[in-house]
């Protein structure tokens, strides 16, 4: 986890496309996070489940774009999608972590697909 300190983002943006969302910290690191991975990676327990057994891998979200960037206090966001999720909550720490992961994360979550027999472009839920 990265340090609180590096963890502070001092602009975020949602492109017109809405297909990604910008986060630059406050030491200059900048990450074009995917609508895709912010939303299968939603820290919700919709997504997350309550322990790693009750983990949900979601399929079809590939062209999943960002409806709204709502503040949560001063430590994060509430995003929600066009496929009308919206339950979790993205702090700055998480956001940080998944931009310096984001290719790792990516590559997992494909790894997951291909294991439960899910794919990119179908939804589904294993």
């Amino acid at each position: 986890m990265p340090d609180a300190a590096l963890a502070w983002p001092v602009e975020i943006r949602l492109p017109k496309d809405r297909r990604a969302l910008r986060v630059t910290f406050c030491d200059g690191r900048t990450f074009d996070l995917s609508a895709e991975l912010l939303r299968v990676t939603s820290p919700s327990a919709e997504v997350q489940g309550h322990s790693e057994a009750e983990r949900k891998t979601v399929g079809g979200k590939r062209n999943v774009t960002i409806l709204s960037v709502d503040p949560v206090g001063n430590y994060a966001v509430r995003l929600g999608f066009d496929d009308m999720h919206s339950t979790g909550i993205y702090s700055w720490a998480f956001l940080r972590e998944l931009g310096e992961n984001a290719e790792r994360r990516l590559q997992d979550y494909l790894d997951d697909l291909t294991a439960k027999g899910l794919d990119r472009d179908r939804p589904g839920v294993r």
